[in-house]
């Protein structure tokens, strides 16, 4: 009688000790039906502990839809279901160690977002049998929002938006080595600001930076797939990569950006450039080969963009079908021939 009195007493410490916590917690037996619901754990959810106790509604905190929290999934021995259902997460061969992971939370009562750190542990009497289940929960939403962001200045073009030089030449890489696994054409396009030195005399650098992201967010919008990547290339130009795209289908997509932008009437003014702001693009698409790289199609595309440059400008091009006329050697070009495309842009 004295034990079973010590035992209670022992439980009863425990449970008052938990209500107390500064860290979100809550513990399910192994019907997975709430015993605990900490006062942490009722101000980060907003739902009550009256709310949850003896009932296996614990989700409802959490999620919009029914699904398992992490400590159902230790509780029924599932750890082989984190992987879908937690985007960071962390398991080990001894499963009475519990499970720790990573996930962003709707919580419906609140009408908010968090993203939080949750580990789970069993709990297990003296037979080794589960007694109980322990989840705490830690509320990182401004730590993953800041790596974000800093992910985001890593990745992106300050001024438009689009992905920098840096993502692109990665993203290049892996989808020619991609292409060439799958034996899928891909292509490359390259999108150059016709005449923009000039616009940029006539108006002023502010209007050519509005110009720019006018233009990139023609590029980067409706124009493009959700597998296709836009770049700034630099300066005035810009580069996408589609993946599993040939010849005809890019540059369908290259003169419907080409048209865009001729509709947003963007004036331009200089008498040698036209009324209005225009594009060029040169286009290349390829299976890739093992005896070239990825290099050898941004040479096509370039060579493909100068063509239209020397063709009149405001006009896509392709690397297939160009005039040899209109190409240069590949793949270095010397500094003269540097020097004449940009005056000429």
């Amino acid at each position: 009688m004295a034990g079973r009195r010590s035992s209670e007493l022992a439980h009863s410490y425990a449970v008052r000790l938990m209500q107390h916590l500064v860290v979100p917690t809550f513990v399910i037996n192994p019907e997975r039906r709430v015993v605990i619901w900490n006062r942490a754990c009722e101000r980060l959810t907003g739902v009550a502990a009256s709310e949850v106790i003896g009932t296996c509604g614990h989700w409802r905190a959490f999620y919009g839809k029914r699904r398992y929290c992490l400590a159902d999934l230790v509780a029924l021995n599932r750890q082989d279901k984190v992987g879908e259902l937690y985007s960071e997460h962390a398991t080990s061969e001894d499963n009475s160690l519990g499970l720790s992971a990573e996930n962003w939370c709707v919580m419906p009562r609140l009408g908010n977002h968090l993203y939080l750190a949750i580990d789970a542990g069993p709990i297990h009497d003296e037979a080794g049998n589960l007694i109980a289940v322990v989840e705490t929960l830690r509320d990182m939403t401004d730590q993953k929002r800041a790596e974000t962001a800093l992910k985001t200045l890593a990745t992106k073009d300050g001024l438009t938006g689009l992905a920098n030089r840096r993502s692109f030449d990665e993203a290049l890489e892996m989808e020619w080595l991609r292409a060439q696994r799958t034996r899928k054409p891909l292509a490359l396009l390259f999108v150059d600001v016709d005449h923009f030195k000039l616009f940029n005399d006539q108006h002023g650098h502010q209007s050519g930076d509005e110009c720019l992201r006018a233009v990139a967010a023609i590029i980067g919008g409706n124009a493009l797939r959700p597998t296709d990547l836009a770049a700034r290339y630099g300066g005035e130009e810009f580069a996408i990569i589609m993946p599993d795209t040939g010849p005809e289908g890019a540059c369908l997509v290259a003169d419907r950006i080409r048209q865009a932008v001729m509709d947003l009437r963007l004036v331009h003014g200089d008498p040698a450039a036209g009324p209005w702001v225009t594009l060029s693009v040169g286009v290349a698409a390829q299976v890739p080969g093992n005896d070239v790289g990825p290099d050898w199609m941004l040479g096509r595309a370039d060579q493909a963009l100068y063509a239209a440059k020397r063709l009149g400008r405001n006009r896509v091009i392709s690397a297939d079908t160009m005039l040899a006329d209109f190409t240069r050697p590949h793949p270095t070009k010397t500094a003269a021939q540097n020097k004449t495309r940009t005056a000429q842009r």
